[in-house]
């Protein structure tokens, strides 16, 4: 009997559904040629939520995501619903709940650039010749995203006042230090934590702490940076970088960040995981409302937000990396949507789907031979 794995899909607003469909090519394919199912039950998030059912996150939603095993999101939100109140916006009433209620405090972002892809990266090649592999670890549940009081002082309506608070424990910052360390020492061995400790209270905790834990692991080289020096760090030399660490907020720009280094938003995988690595894996691109339904949205980080799925939750590394190499080959290859091509020449998102689909299957079939030619 095969084993099933069960996946919520939640497709969401603006380019979220279109790009869902070529990830489901991808997970056809693997239906197809491996001993496992992976079954999908797909549910309404966000603003298509709310015009359904007056809420971005209905408690079906909710309930289908509580019995998966992991949860595929597309993306929410778009001006139509920027008017709604703040708890029922796409964003606020639907993506930070999730984070919140699967304790989703790790935000995991490889950031990869290879050699033969170097032309796709705004930065002259001299800076990237090597390419490049990063791994930015951000807090996600924490912060000043998260962090109360917030709200504003309206006793001068001539002057309003604004205020949003930056609050870190001791215990917030240690759970994703120890998750930053531990996959440094799957990779090079280096940890970059990010803070502000010049300035913000927060960030001297912070300091202190992600040096503390640092203690418990020797083999590990640490280094702390001034979020605007890593800024700046990364377009000069961003192949000094192996993991980076970051809080919710700065975590949040630096990792957009890392995105356009590679070429393009459209190219990031995200991962939001708890400590048993449940997660919600989810392009780190908006809905661009803009390219909704012109068949235009670059659909890689997509189906690499599903590579991630099979790496994390799923335990299946074999899988993540099929799915990885896919997406490399048809680059090299040479096809391009129009966020990473010159402007003349690219593909639609249906065809780069249909691409890196047909390249998974050759590369299964191929390994498929050579395992068993050496059986």
């Amino acid at each position: 009997m095969k084993k099933s794995f069960n996946i919520a899909v939640l497709p969401g607003d603006g380019i979220g559904p279109e790009v869902m469909v070529e990830a489901y090519k991808i997970l056809n394919i693997i239906n197809n040629e491996f001993n496992f199912k992976i079954n999908t039950r797909e549910f309404d998030i966000g603003g298509i939520a709310f015009d359904k059912f007056g809420t971005p996150l209905p408690k079906k939603t909710l309930d289908g995501c509580i019995k998966s095993d992991a949860i595929l999101f597309g993306s929410v939100g778009g001006k139509k619903w920027t008017c709604l109140s703040r708890d029922k916006q796409p964003e606020r009433g639907a993506l930070l709940p999730l984070r919140r209620f699967f304790n989703l405090f790790i935000n995991i972002r490889p950031i990869k650039l290879n050699n033969d892809l170097k032309q796709l990266s705004p930065l002259r090649s001299g800076i990237i010749k090597n390419g490049f592999d990063i791994l930015c670890i951000r807090e996600l549940i924490g912060g000043i995203y998260f962090g109360l009081p917030k709200g504003r002082n309206t006793f001068n309506k001539k002057n309003i006042s604004a205020f949003d608070t930056e609050i870190y424990s001791t215990k917030e910052i240690e759970r994703i230090a120890k998750i930053a360390f531990q996959l440094s020492l799957q990779r090079n061995k280096q940890v970059c934590s990010i803070d502000k400790a010049n300035v913000l209270e927060s960030s001297s905790l912070w300091r202190e702490v992600v040096t503390t834990v640092s203690k418990n692991f020797p083999d590990v080289q640490l280094r702390h940076l001034y979020v605007d020096n890593a800024a700046m760090q990364l377009i000069k030399n961003p192949n000094q970088f192996d993991v980076i660490l970051c809080s919710n907020l700065f975590g949040d720009i630096l990792s957009d960040e890392c995105a356009m280094l590679t070429g393009s938003i459209g190219m990031l995988p995200s991962a939001s995981l708890n400590k048993n690595f449940f997660g919600l894996f989810e392009p780190a691109g908006g809905s661009a409302p803009d390219l909704k339904g012109k068949n235009l949205a670059n659909p890689i980080a997509q189906i690499l937000s599903l590579g991630l799925l099979f790496e994390y939750s799923l335990n299946l590394q074999h899988i993540a990396r099929y799915i990885e190499l896919s997406v490399i080959k048809t680059l090299q290859k040479g096809y391009r949507t129009l966020d990473i091509s010159d402007g003349k020449n690219y593909i639609n998102t249906n065809q780069m789907g249909t691409k890196i689909a047909k390249t998974l299957s050759e590369i299964i079939k191929n390994e498929n031979h050579i395992i068993s030619k050496n059986i």
